[in-house]
């Protein structure tokens, strides 16, 4: 492991902070024809690191791609009108499944504990 590792760590995090505004940017529409080939290259990166023994940029690679990921799904084009995930999280449907997720591997783990736990019909 050299200190070229750490270079292309550093790169990609950067990448991948100048990425962040643009996730966060209810208004951004970044066209599938330039995130879905960076998301591609981005996991191209990381295997090729990965195989050449340079862990570090590998696991940088790989957030950058999931970042591109991060984009297609929420800001890409149609993402409203297409019932994606972005309209599931500003309905909230987000906290549900998350809290739907605890229940079940609370039940998993502990079963005996949460016995009386359950769901409640709408007006009961």
């Amino acid at each position: 492991m050299g200190w070229q590792d750490f270079v292309f760590l550093a790169g990609s995090l950067l990448s991948v902070a100048f990425l962040f505004p643009t996730l966060r940017d209810a208004a951004a529409c970044v066209p599938r024809a330039t995130s879905i080939p960076s998301m591609l290259i981005g996991g191209a990166y990381s295997f090729t690191f990965m195989t050449l023994g340079m862990t570090f940029s590998a696991f940088g690679a790989l957030a950058a791609c999931t970042m591109w990921g991060l984009i297609v799904c929420f800001r890409g084009p149609d993402a409203d009108r297409a019932g994606t995930l972005t309209s599931w999280s500003r309905r909230g449907r987000w906290s549900l499944f998350v809290d739907d997720c605890y229940r079940w591997g609370r039940r998993l783990f502990v079963p005996s504990r949460f016995v009386d736990d359950r769901y409640l019909e709408p007006y009961e």
